[in-house]
């Protein structure tokens, strides 16, 4: 083989490559209808943190009991925070929602207060005679009915109020490398920051417009980053590689459990409900930050006639792991970060 024709050989390879990978578009759809299929094949779970068996063990405990018609207002994103590039707000906007599905796994009976717009434009449609009805009482038309429509016991109101970066961050790194220019030389480094973000709800009985509780809390969330490199020249060939690996706990996730940590007290003190009632459906130890994959505790009795129902005192706010046995420092939301 000539010079000239190997100097071809390895851009003809490498185009050859190039061309097999983009092979797996095609400008024409198949038979099932697509261009391409799809990457990825996680199945879809239920969206939930370590608070949520805690909620499900209130709507147990309660069950057979009366239950307040709870409404849910505006909870808005008060922080301001943007993403640099305009691609929108760096926190969810739902927060409502997240707070709704809090109270729906506490057993909670929901009404709804915050999107009613369907609500009326079929009030308004009945009140025209525009909405049919199938039974003959009626006289073909959906009647409205004075009182049909439950009212609210409590609603919650409120916002996230803090996003706060870079509560304290450290790093280091490290380079080795040997005297000669032919030795090989490598670096390490490692970069860890923390950041938090902030709630403040109250509930408040709708027909008074007393606020009956107001919760504040915040969370930090944790990111690292892991990097590593060789470079080293072998003999004609020269070897640079690299490695890295980033993470950052979901900061949405962070505020779902923020939600459901204030829904679970707010709810435990209606229901004037112990702080031992339900530390054994929090994880291992009853530590609220236990692996979200742990398996359930078994069974047992109803916890009603062995708990003597108090009310959580103002104290306990001050430290949210006082309510459950073992180390708050547990591995805590999903990534393992």
């Amino acid at each position: 083989m000539t010079r000239a024709r190997r100097h071809w050989t390895k851009p003809i390879a490498l185009t050859l490559a190039c061309l097999m990978l983009a092979g797996c578009v095609s400008t024409s759809a198949g038979y099932d209808g697509q261009y391409t299929s799809p990457i990825g094949n996680a199945p879809v779970t239920s969206n939930e943190t370590p608070y949520s068996r805690a909620l499900a063990c209130l709507a147990a405990y309660n069950a057979g009991h009366p239950v307040p018609r709870i409404a849910v207002g505006q909870i808005a994103d008060y922080t301001g925070k943007a993403e640099a590039d305009g691609a929108g707000r760096k926190l969810t906007q739902g927060a409502a929602l997240m707070a709704m599905s809090a109270l729906s796994k506490a057993g909670i009976s929901l009404v709804e207060r915050y999107d009613t717009s369907v609500a009326e434009l079929e009030l308004k449609y009945a009140n025209n005679r525009l909405i049919g009805a199938e039974t003959p009482q009626d006289q073909g038309y959906r009647r409205i009915l004075a009182g049909s429509i439950p009212g609210s016991d409590f609603y919650i109101v409120g916002g996230i109020t803090e996003l706060n970066y870079n509560i304290r961050s450290m790093g280091a790194d490290a380079f080795g490398a040997g005297m000669a220019a032919t030795d090989p030389k490598g670096n390490l480094g490692y970069k860890a920051y923390v950041m938090n973000v902030g709630l403040d709800l109250r509930l408040v009985d709708t027909r008074t417009l007393e606020v009956v509780d107001v919760i504040s809390y915040q969370k930090q969330i944790v990111g690292r980053e892991v990097q590593a490199g060789v470079f080293d020249v072998l003999g004609t060939s020269i070897l640079d590689a690299g490695a890295g690996e980033s993470a950052l706990e979901p900061i949405q996730l962070a505020v779902r459990a923020v939600i459901e940590r204030a829904v679970l007290e707010m709810i435990s003190r209606l229901y004037r409900v112990g702080p031992d009632v339900c530390s054994s459906y929090l994880g291992a130890a009853g530590d609220p930050l236990a692996d979200a994959n742990d398996p359930p505790p078994p069974p047992g009795p109803d916890p009603r006639p062995q708990s003597q129902p108090q009310e959580i005192s103002n104290e306990a706010r001050q430290n949210p792991y006082s309510w459950y046995s073992g180390d708050a420092g547990s591995p805590n939301l999903r990534g393992g970060v």
